[in-house]
């Protein structure tokens, strides 16, 4: 009796769990991975489809320069000019060999930091934003904890091996998650080479992406690469497909290339995107007081639903206001679209107004001019 009480337990737990999109198909095949850690996330429901030890604290070499473009990001802009120093010359590693004072915008030097994994690089961007190395790490981690990360340490902007210098798989998918939330930082991961020119304007470097994925995988977008030999190959990558973004990360992977495209092809097989609100929602409601009598409502940007592979396909009901009263502010929200799966409601679309519309001016009547001349 014990065992039937078990039983029906855990299949309505099941059950529960498919409904909410917590259960993973039974279909899927699970790949051996060569990483010492590894895990499979997918960002927008904040889901991690594969484990390996995601949680165990290890090194994380040059995969370290994803945080640190995410810091440069948010304080710099990218005509920004950088004076190399002398501290940022002759870095151990990787480089694009920089020479003391010699002038970059901190674009090139993002180029260089993530396609080249140069770590001149790395400590030119570091000081230039706050004064030293130390000082930099400490805006990493302040950066890591603002994104609730426990497990997460740096002490140099480049990944040079140090016992406080760490992270875990999942750790290092969010921090990626976030980067690849920034529209610079995607489009530099996704390039395949790029040329930038030398602090005197004629000598150029030719930069190569060190992300093989991006000519193995169909789907790659990004984003880093990273060794050393207490660290072990490391990897980060990112995929879309349909509107849906996955990211995968190794730690100390021999076959990384494999592994990846393995853990790649997991998530494509559990679920899927759907582009939702992608033109086709556009409506018209009338306009009292104003100087058109009507105004057009539709959605601004497409949106994107992902759901298990086999689900039912997302159903539309719209909300709008029966009319709207001048002025009205183009973009003003004037409406909702629902989009819902099995009863759940899994997206919502503001309806913006297109234009805006004025207050129409009343003419004036007899009884208002009266009003006007005595100064009622």
């Amino acid at each position: 009796m014990l065992h039937k009480c078990v039983r029906f337990l855990a299949c309505l737990l099941a059950v529960i769990l498919l409904a909410v999109g917590l259960v993973l198909p039974s279909a899927a095949v699970y790949p051996s991975v060569s990483g010492e850690c590894a895990c499979l996330y997918l960002p927008q429901k904040d889901l991690v489809l594969y484990n390996k030890k995601a949680e165990h604290r290890h090194p994380m070499a040059s995969t370290t320069k994803i945080m640190t473009a995410l810091v440069v990001l948010s304080h710099c802009r990218l005509d920004e000019a950088v004076t190399v120093s002398a501290d940022a010359v002759g870095i151990e590693g990787s480089s694009v060999y920089l020479k003391v004072g010699e002038e970059q915008t901190v674009e090139n030097l993002l180029y260089a930091l993530l396609l080249a994994s140069a770590n001149d690089a790395a400590a030119a961007l570091a000081i230039h934003v706050a004064g030293s190395i130390e000082a930099f790490a400490e805006l990493m981690n302040e950066q890591a904890r603002t994104l609730s990360l426990s497990d997460t340490h740096f002490t140099n902007p480049h990944g040079l091996y140090d016992e406080a210098h760490y992270t875990t798989a999942i750790d290092l998918a969010r921090i990626s998650a976030a980067a690849m939330e920034n529209e610079t930082f995607a489009r530099i991961v996704a390039t395949k080479s790029k040329v930038i020119t030398t602090g005197d304007g004629e000598t150029a470097r030719t930069l190569q992406n060190h992300n093989k994925l991006l000519r193995l995988y169909e789907d790659c977008v990004g984003i880093k690469t990273g060794f050393t030999k207490k660290s072990g190959r490391c990897l980060v990558s990112a995929a879309e497909r349909d509107g849906m973004r996955l990211i995968a990360v190794t730690l100390d992977a021999p076959d990384d290339w494999r592994d990846h495209a393995a853990l790649l092809d997991l998530g494509f097989s559990l679920y899927e995107g759907y582009t939702v609100a992608d033109g086709d929602l556009r409506f018209e409601i009338p306009v009292v007081g104003g100087t058109a009598e009507s105004v057009s409502l539709s959605a601004k940007n497409p949106a994107t639903v992902v759901l298990p592979q086999g689900s039912d396909a997302p159903t539309l009901s719209v909300e709008i206001n029966r009319f709207a009263v001048a002025p009205i502010r183009a973009g003003q929200v004037l409406g909702m679209a629902y989009y819902t799966v099995n009863k759940k409601t899994v997206a919502r679309v503001p309806l913006l107004a297109e234009e805006g519309v004025a207050v129409e001016k009343r003419k004036e009547n007899l009884f208002d001019k009266i009003k006007h001349l005595f100064n009622l």
